[in-house]
C-alpha cells in the first residue's frame, strides 16, 4: 500500500504559495482546504494547489482590502475591542494599528474579568500574562499572541523600594484578580510579613498607570506595577519577576482580520523597536503565537 503524502505546515504552504505565512490564515477564512492536527494547521499539496488554481480563489469570496478601514472589523461578531490593564505595550500596540488604519478600542479590565470578556464575546482579544494562560474557553481552544517579556516590581518614590517596607508604608495594590499579585504575596511569604497586616493599609487600583501615579503623588508609599510604568514617572524599582505577557483570542478566529493586523504589527520593527526602548521590556518573539498547556 502506498503511504499518504505528508502534509504542509502553515510556513511551507506559505513558501509553496509565496505570501506570507499570517497571510495563510487569511486564506482558511476563505475556505483554504485544511486540518487540525492538534494545535496546529496542517494541509494537503494537492487540495492547495487545486483551490489557489487561477479563478478557484475568486468564486470563494470577495478578497479582503488590506488597506481597508478596519474599525468594525472583528472575529465572529465580537466588538473591535481588547480587553487589558493598561500596560504600555497594548498602548503601543493600539496606537501603531491605528496608524496603519486599524481601528481597535481598549477596554479597562484585570486578567480575570477580561477572560471572561473574551468568554461571552464582548471583545475579540484580552491581555493575560504567565500564570494565567489558559488552554480553553468552553470547547474552544485558545491561543496566545505573545507581546513581550515584562518586569514586574515594586515601586516607590525618590528611592528603590525594599520589600521590608511594605512592614508599614502604604501600598498601592491591584485586586486579588489581578495576576500580578501573586509576585507580592511570594515576596511577603518570603520575607515573614504578614499579608492581611500589609492589606489592611492598602489600597485596590485598576492598573499599572493608577499605581504608579498613586505612588507619585504620595497617596502611598509602595506600589505593584511593571518597570515601564515605574521607570514613565520616574520611581525607584524592585524587581519581583519577569513574566510573558500577550493576547489571548480563540484559536479559530486566528485567520480573522483583526486578529492578523495584530499579529502583522506585533512582528513589525516599528513594534519592536518601541517596545524595546521602554525599560523592563523584551519584544523577542512578539506576534509568535503560542499554545499554552499543549
Amino acid at each position: 500500500m502506498p503511504s499518504p503524502p505528508a502534509l504542509l505546515t502553515t510556513e511551507e504552504v506559505a513558501k509553496l504559495l509565496r505570501v506570507h505565512p499570517q497571510h495563510v490564515y487569511r486564506l482558511l477564512k476563505k475556505g483554504l482546504p485544511a486540518r487540525r492536527v492538534g494545535s496546529e494547521w496542517r494541509f494537503d499539496r494537492g487540495e492547495v494547489l487545486t483551490w489557489s488554481r487561477p479563478g478557484t480563489m475568486a468564486r470563494r469570496a470577495e478578497p479582503e482590502r488590506d488597506d481597508a478601514p478596519m474599525s468594525a472589523v472583528s472575529p465572529r461578531g465580537a466588538p473591535p475591542l481588547i480587553a487589558a490593564n493598561g500596560d504600555q505595550v497594548v498602548s503601543i500596540l493600539l496606537r501603531l494599528l491605528r496608524d496603519s488604519g486599524t481601528f481597535i478600542g481598549l477596554v479597562q479590565s484585570d486578567k480575570d474579568t477580561g477572560f471572561r470578556l473574551l468568554e461571552t464575546g464582548a471583545v475579540f482579544a484580552t491581555g493575560s500574562h504567565a500564570g494565567g494562560f489558559p488552554t480553553h474557553a468552553g470547547a474552544d481552544r485558545i491561543a496566545r499572541i505573545h507581546l513581550v517579556t515584562r518586569e514586574i516590581g515594586l515601586v516607590a518614590k525618590g528611592r528603590t523600594p525594599k520589600v521590608k517596607d511594605l512592614t508599614k508604608g502604604r501600598l498601592a495594590s491591584r485586586p486579588a484578580s489581578a495576576g500580578v499579585r501573586r509576585y507580592l504575596d511570594e515576596a511577603l511569604l518570603a520575607e515573614g510579613i504578614a499579608l492581611p497586616e500589609v492589606d489592611a493599609r492598602a489600597q485596590i487600583f485598576a492598573s499599572h498607570l493608577d499605581v504608579v501615579c498613586a505612588v507619585a503623588r504620595e497617596d502611598a508609599d509602595l506600589g505593584i506595577a511593571s518597570r515601564a510604568w515605574a521607570h514613565q514617572l520616574g520611581l525607584g524599582f524592585l524587581p519581583l519577576a519577569r513574566e510573558a505577557y500577550g493576547l489571548l483570542v480563540r484559536a479559530r478566529d486566528l485567520g480573522d482580520r483583526s486578529v492578523v493586523r495584530v499579529c502583522e504589527v506585533a512582528q513589525g520593527e516599528r513594534f519592536r523597536a518601541e517596545v524595546a526602548a521602554a525599560p523592563g521590556y523584551d519584544p523577542t518573539g512578539a506576534g509568535d503565537i503560542k499554545y499554552d498547556g499543549a
